[in-house]
């Protein structure tokens, strides 16, 4: 099937995970199964076919270095779990417009110079990127609809690993640009492979299928890497809080109540640094069972934050790439679905979202406008 030929747009904790991820999945033995990911093949693309070919970034610590370097630079934490070549890929500054805010400067060290769109988008087309990642800190709003615009300049598929609202642009705008520039389109905000979101919309599906009731419910994290202390400022949390409660209260039948009523808090809640990149995430569940009983849920999860959102950013970037093969435009809300918290489509659980995703594997689109069954292929 070839290489897929992949451009990363920020090269922080996620963006080592991800490279690395590659290098230590690059031989693993297509029929067996290897955890994190749906398949070491997957549509006809092995992990070790995904190939870095450009990157960007702002910080003086990366830009100008070569991607097997940049992602082990300042303030760079993720461990060391494979080891990967020189590259020959040179990380290239991008615009700093609402990337780093203005408690993270120190932090992330931004250049000083100038970038324009041209100079994006000639670098992703002479690289021949055929997925572009976004990997932006929270926040960014600005900054993601740039490289969107870039990619779709390029005609390079988008994959938005952040809650910017891109593929779930409510005016449509996005969705329209990318089908207008005949590549794919996959958000917003990855959604881990086993990570606080899953395991919320988990137990509410859980509830609700049991007949149980939610009265109300709360999600905090904690955590001690870059973007925990990036999340430290509420002003860049709104498109956060919404994409993770959506995922929770789609779930539920009466989870827009809940919202107006204020019974519902989900989202970042401490940055705590000698955590690093370990996020502990405490979930809390009342409801109302038989008899108007109560039941109350308290759980309490911890994962590396990082490895459990490269596993799907991995398979996100095969389903990026066997869309564009397939001659697919636009969102592709059955890989949305199941990878993002803040699809253009939400499934009623995580076992829907599933078989949405194998139906498409199998070369068939269940959501063609929402409904209808089309065959893709």
């Amino acid at each position: 099937m070839g290489k897929i030929r992949v451009a990363l747009i920020g090269v922080g904790n996620c963006a080592s995970a991800i490279v690395q991820g590659v290098y230590y999945y690059k031989h693993a033995d297509e029929d067996r199964e290897v955890p994190g990911v749906l398949h070491p093949k997957l549509g006809g693309y092995h992990i070790g076919d995904i190939e870095f070919v450009a990157a960007f970034d702002v910080s003086k610590e990366k830009v100008g270095g070569d991607l097997s370097e940049a992602i082990f630079a300042y303030p760079n934490i993720t461990r060391r779990f494979a080891d990967v070549p020189k590259l020959g890929v040179e990380v290239r500054a991008g615009p700093v417009l609402d990337g780093v805010a203005s408690h993270m400067v120190d932090v992330f060290r931004p250049h000083e110079g100038s970038v324009g769109m041209g100079d994006v988008v000639d670098e992703l087309k002479g690289s021949g990127a055929e997925v572009v990642v976004n990997l932006l800190p929270v926040g960014s709003e600005e900054a993601t609809r740039f490289y969107a615009e870039a990619a779709a300049s390029a005609k390079a598929s988008f994959v938005n690993g952040i809650p910017v609202f891109i593929a779930s642009d409510p005016k449509g705008y996005w969705p329209k640009r990318f089908r207008e520039a005949g590549v794919p389109l996959l958000g917003d905000d990855v959604k881990g492979q086993l990570g606080a979101t899953i395991l919320h919309t988990a137990l509410a599906s859980l509830l609700r299928d049991r007949g149980v009731k939610v009265l109300e419910t709360y999600q905090l994290n904690i955590g001690g890497n870059t973007d925990f202390l990036n999340m430290t400022v509420e002003d860049r949390l709104e498109s956060k809080r919404i994409s993770k409660t959506r995922a929770v209260t789609s779930i539920i039948p009466e989870g827009r109540d809940l919202e107006g009523a204020g019974r519902v808090r989900i989202g970042p809640s401490d940055y705590v640094p000698f955590l690093g990149n370990t996020k502990v995430c405490y979930i809390y569940v009342k409801g109302l069972s038989f008899a108007d009983f109560t039941v109350e849920l308290d759980v309490k999860l911890k994962v590396d934050d990082k490895s459990m959102f490269a596993g799907a950013v991995i398979d996100a970037i095969r389903l990026a790439k066997i869309s564009m093969d397939r001659g697919i435009s636009g969102p592709v809300p059955e890989a949305c679905a199941y990878y993002f918290k803040h699809p253009p489509k939400q499934a009623p659980s995580p076992q829907v979202a599933l078989e949405w995703l194998r139906t498409f594997l199998e070369g068939e689109a269940i959501m063609e406008g929402w409904g209808q069954l089309l065959v893709r292929s």
